[in-house]
């Protein structure tokens, strides 16, 4: 479901793998749309991380991506039903020998998303929702359109 509320989207999917493409394309969209391109690389590795995060702890359950702008910058904000909060390993210098490349388990050097995304945004955090499930956020600069 894709409803906007004055210019924010707000996208419901199933948490997938397929989740991320999708909240990259209409984020990708928005951000465009709004001529902010100066942003634009940040702001969708961003809303990939924070969509994999919850795709990861809610798999096949329903999450939200919200992305909207402000006087401040524009801001994406995922949810997703789990109680657990997310937690960013601490953030390290590394190099190719601090990853393990061998064929069995190149797939499993993540876990770095959430320093990611610090690292991307001006701010960013977790909000409890009332309702149940968390509200994991985060805020770029927008700089001038068309920048």
């Amino acid at each position: 479901m894709v409803a906007t509320k004055a210019d924010e989207l707000i996208f419901s999917m199933p948490g997938s793998p397929a989740a991320i493409g999708v909240a990259r394309v209409l984020a990708g969209a928005r951000i465009r749309k709004w001529d902010y391109s100066a942003v634009l690389d940040d702001a969708l590795l961003i809303v990939s991380e924070l969509v994999t995060n919850a795709a990861e702890v809610t798999p096949g359950e329903k999450i939200v991506l919200q992305v909207g702008r402000d006087g401040q910058g524009i801001f994406f904000a995922v949810w997703d039903s789990s109680a657990r909060m997310p937690e960013p390993r601490p953030v390290a210098e590394l190099g190719l020998d601090d990853l393990d490349l061998s064929e069995e388990s190149f797939d499993d050097n993540g876990g770095w998303g959430l320093a990611l995304v610090q690292a991307l945004s001006t701010s960013c955090g977790v909000t409890r929702d009332p309702n149940g499930g968390k509200w994991v956020w985060a805020r770029c600069a927008m700089g001038r359109p068309g920048a």
